[in-house]
């Protein structure tokens, strides 16, 4: 059974970090594109970031350019997402996506697994 999991959101304070994780398991080696979308309240769920097969390239939304940072770990089948200097808009369930159909990454439809995800909050 293929499975996504995340963890290590939480509630912090503006201009702090945090560090998630995704772990998958159930898909074989590391062929597989991966990304982060996170969903606030009222709104669409927006692409954070996409990470292709092996960790071969890596797309940011302008959003979060230069405070957020991916890292693959193929061996452990897990993706990190190192969110620093955190605002309140960043408040929002964050999840994880593997398999990609090929279609725009930022486009949750473009998607095939996903995760539970998990909730950051980001308080002034």
């Amino acid at each position: 059974q293929v499975q996504v999991v995340e963890s290590g959101g939480g509630l912090v304070q503006a201009g702090d970090s945090l560090n998630l994780s995704c772990t998958t398991s159930g898909l074989t080696g590391a062929d597989y594109d991966m990304a982060w979308f996170r969903q606030a309240p009222g709104k669409e769920r927006e692409g954070v970031s996409f990470t292709g097969f092996r960790g071969w390239r890596t797309i940011y939304a302008d959003s979060v350019k230069g405070r957020f940072t991916v890292s693959r770990d193929n061996n452990k089948h897990t993706l990190h997402l190192q969110m620093n200097n955190l605002q309140p808009e960043d408040s929002a369930m964050y999840y994880c996506a593997a398999q990609s159909n090929g279609g725009h990454w930022y486009q949750p439809s473009t998607w095939e697994i996903w995760g539970q995800g998990t909730q950051v909050t980001i308080s002034l």
